[in-house]
């Protein structure tokens, strides 16, 4: 029979770190909470990446804030991925009641009120800061990905993005794509066949319609400028704590290539962007991504290889990836594998598959002499989970029944006047929001075939009189139009684009900070 002396003994072993660490709660047996056995997080591991798991209802996403609140008190900058539209409440200063009152009786310590520096970002036209790239800084093998073309079609973008470099043609939003396209395909052809092979009519329209079928799920609000700039995501605000970014993306839940398109994106820029660091004292970023097991339902084939790729070797860049889903068989076991922190909620047992899905759950934890963890899965309450985590050496830790602390911010959201007042506090929504129309590939496509067209309409009278004039070629006509000499000065919004090694990703110089 496990006394609590050596219960007690055996938690506060596993849980006494050196470095800089945060009490998440306090460790339980046989349904009593036993004082003195808290359970903290360290720092060190954090970017060793984590899972949190639990049926609906059972209060995952309070975990997440209380663990976001404990990142940003340590300075730690927080991204957390809004799915379901209820994390605006870590903005505002939490209420104390009776159940907390209780609650802190129990585990210890006290609790009090606290809103969290928040930065509210948009992918679409929810109320916040606009997260947006450009066309050109994506770059072909993302764009390709998304589009989930073969390798013939695959290499004619590739061939777009050269041609377009060549040329000058900034590649803005996905307007400026197809034109090219279209260009490509027609007009365009006989010139670009001799400096860059064969193209394909057939391959070009797949890829036109694809492109079409990809701004039908609000792709062209996303790709255009301003680029955001990865370092606006890893800000600390003026009292020390760690900014928390909230990405807002409850209104695109039925849009997964939206979605897909965003990951995609950032999971590359961040790696692209941020230098080796090794083991850091604590993270450089840790991102939260809500209600995941929507994520790895309706992702595509290249999303879902992206994350697997990344999640092994991000971490060495200092950025934790946090997964929140209701079942932990949600999450492909390439990447279950790779999660250093999991905090598991309770699991209903409903029917036989879910006792099925229960018994395989308690294998992916830690054995323990005092848990029968396969029971206790479906008997902690709201607001406890099983935790382990790595300690500093990377050695998983006993595995706890915890009583978590509460959030010390809002358990609930903000009001729509909560939401105006800090978008229109922010600096980085009047940074991003501004609509900008550079002249691009669309405009000076449009401008060279409108005055070929010109030319050849002035052309007609003067060959019946013998007096044809020598035509410029159709690249001369673009270079040497009055739209064409604007073009510098969207040209320096291009990066240069590489392949990230066997990653086989879209990058771009670390001297730049904007998405690719």
């Amino acid at each position: 029979m496990a006394t609590k002396e050596a219960f007690l003994e055996n938690i506060q072993n596993g849980y006494t770190f050196k470095g800089e660490h945060f009490k998440v709660g306090c460790a339980m047996l046989d349904g009593e909470v036993i004082s003195g056995a808290d359970i903290s997080l360290p720092l060190k591991t954090l970017n060793r990446h984590g899972l949190i798991a639990g049926a609906t209802g059972t209060g995952k996403t309070k975990t997440l804030q209380v663990i976001a609140e404990g990142l940003s008190d340590a300075s730690v900058p927080v991204l957390l991925m809004d799915i379901k539209g209820d994390l605006s409440g870590i903005a505002a200063a939490g209420t104390q009641n009776a159940k907390i009152d209780e609650r802190y009786q129990k585990i210890g310590g006290t609790w009090a009120p606290s809103a969290y520096p928040t930065e509210l970002l948009s992918l679409s036209n929810e109320k916040g800061a606009r997260l947006r790239a450009t066309v050109s800084e994506f770059g072909p093998v993302l764009l390709s990905k998304i589009l989930e073309l073969n390798d013939t079609q695959e290499g004619l973008v590739s061939m777009i993005f050269k041609y377009c470099d060549d040329t000058k043609l900034p590649l803005l939003d996905l307007k400026d794509f197809k034109k090219v396209l279209q260009y490509v395909s027609d007009e365009g052809k006989a010139e670009l066949e001799k400096e860059y092979g064969k193209i394909s009519t057939t391959s070009a329209g797949t890829i036109l319609r694809k492109v079409i079928g990809l701004e039908q799920q609000g792709a062209d609000i996303f790709f255009g400028e301003t680029s955001f700039q990865v370092e606006d995501l890893m800000r600390i605000s003026d009292d020390g704590r760690g900014m928390i970014s909230i990405v807002r993306v409850a209104d695109i839940q039925d849009r997964p290539k939206l979605f897909s398109t965003f990951m995609l994106s950032l999971l590359a820029e961040l790696y692209a962007t941020l230098p080796e660091e090794g083991d850091l004292d604590k993270p450089k970023l840790v991102m939260f991504i809500d209600e995941a097991h929507l994520i790895f339902q309706e992702a595509s084939t290249a999303l879902l290889q992206q994350i697997e790729t990344i999640i092994k070797l991000i971490r060495s860049k200092g950025v934790g990836i946090f997964f929140c889903t209701q079942n932990p068989m949600d999450v492909p076991p390439s990447v279950l594998g790779q999660l250093g922190l999991k905090v598991q909620h309770a699991l209903r047992a409903f029917t036989a598959n879910d006792r099925k899905t229960i018994k395989q759950t308690a294998e992916n934890y830690p054995l323990s002499d005092f848990y029968k963890t396969e029971d206790l899965l479906t008997q902690i309450g709201i607001g406890e989970a099983l935790i382990t985590c790595l300690n500093e050496k990377g050695v998983p830790t006993p595995l706890a029944a915890t009583m978590l602390v509460s959030p010390h911010s809002r358990m609930d959201i903000l009001s729509a006047a909560e939401i105006d007042t800090l978008v229109n506090s922010s600096k980085l929504a009047k940074k991003y929001n501004q609509e900008i129309d550079n002249e691009s590939a669309y405009e000076i496509l449009t401008a060279k075939l409108n005055e070929a067209a010109e030319k050849t309409a002035a052309a007609a009278p003067a060959a019946k009189g013998g007096k044809q004039k020598e035509e410029k070629s159709m690249l001369e006509t673009v270079l040497s139009s009055s739209a064409a000499r604007q073009v510098g000065r969207t040209a320096a919004n291009m990066i240069t684009r590489s392949l990230l090694g066997a990653l086989g990703l879209g990058g771009k110089s670390s001297k730049k900070s904007s998405w690719f």
